[in-house]
């Protein structure tokens, strides 16, 4: 990938995608740039076959401050006579910025979270958009909208209670409160807690080798199936995943597997 990021910094190893938040704003706060950046970013990771599966971590001593009210106070502050147009224009935006999480949700590469100090507001919402969460003790988390006069609007309401259900998702959307990563994990909010931020990344790294060593069409297919049964039926789900896979399934990958389960070798996935 030749494109060039200010809001976030990209490497690339052995099938994995690393995305490091770097602000430019105070705790890797999201300004015009990361908004504007992250459906770019991600429709890249989508198209790239190299690229297996994601890891998005903050730099530094915090995830992310989220939203960065003094950059983008000009995008979406109120000004003039604030009439339709400009309500018009304003709910533009909004929806120009839910693109930027819409499109980690709909990556068909698995996208892993790594979160270490401070997860705030549109942090959070970009890790409820991620398949799966990981956090170091010094973690908080914060659904802190509403201590700002705001309604979350970017993705939290909408994807958390699929994650830690309609009563925590509530309480933390009513309280604004601060929760740390016992709470966390107790509430499923994220997987698993280790002791310092270089053990999370750690196991997020072996995490996402583990998922890119099997075939990537497969791993793909997964989510894009469960994506799809998030909102269905299972009688509807399972209808579905039975035409993906009259579509799908067979493959060169699949020869591979069986020829490497015979052979009794570690099997060489192509993604054909």
């Amino acid at each position: 990938m030749s494109t060039e990021y200010k809001s976030l910094r990209l490497e690339t190893n052995n099938g994995i995608a690393e995305i490091t938040l770097i602000g430019p704003g105070k705790g890797n706060a999201m300004g015009p740039d990361f908004w504007r950046e992250m459906p770019i970013l991600f429709a890249e990771l989508d198209r790239d076959d190299a690229v297996r599966a994601v890891i998005i971590q903050g730099d530094g001593a915090n995830f992310s401050y989220g939203l960065d009210l003094v950059a983008m106070t000009g995008e979406i502050g109120a000004s003039g006579k604030n009439l339709a147009a400009e309500r018009t224009r304003f709910h533009d935006k909004v929806l120009d910025m839910q693109q930027a999480f819409n499109r980690v949700a709909d990556c068909r590469k698995p996208v892993i979270a790594a979160v270490n100090g401070w997860c705030i507001g549109g942090g959070l919402d970009l890790i409820s958009a991620c398949d799966i969460r990981l956090a170091s003790a010094d973690a908080k988390f914060s659904l802190r909208e509403a201590k700002i006069a705001i309604v979350a609007d970017i993705g939290s309401l909408q994807r958390l209670p699929a994650i830690i259900g309609q009563g925590h998702t509530r309480e933390l959307a009513f309280t604004a409160k601060d929760i740390d990563a016992a709470r966390a994990l107790h509430i499923g909010l994220v997987s698993d807690v280790y002791d310092t931020p270089e053990a999370m990344l750690e196991a997020a790294r072996t995490l996402a080798s583990e998922i890119a060593s099997n075939p990537p069409l497969v791993v793909q297919g997964v989510k894009q199936v469960m994506n799809y049964c998030a909102d269905k039926s299972v009688a509807d789900g399972l209808k579905y995943v039975a035409v993906w896979n009259s579509a799908f399934m067979h493959s060169l990958d699949l020869v591979e597997a069986i020829t490497a389960f015979r052979e009794r070798r570690k099997p060489e996935f192509k993604g054909q």
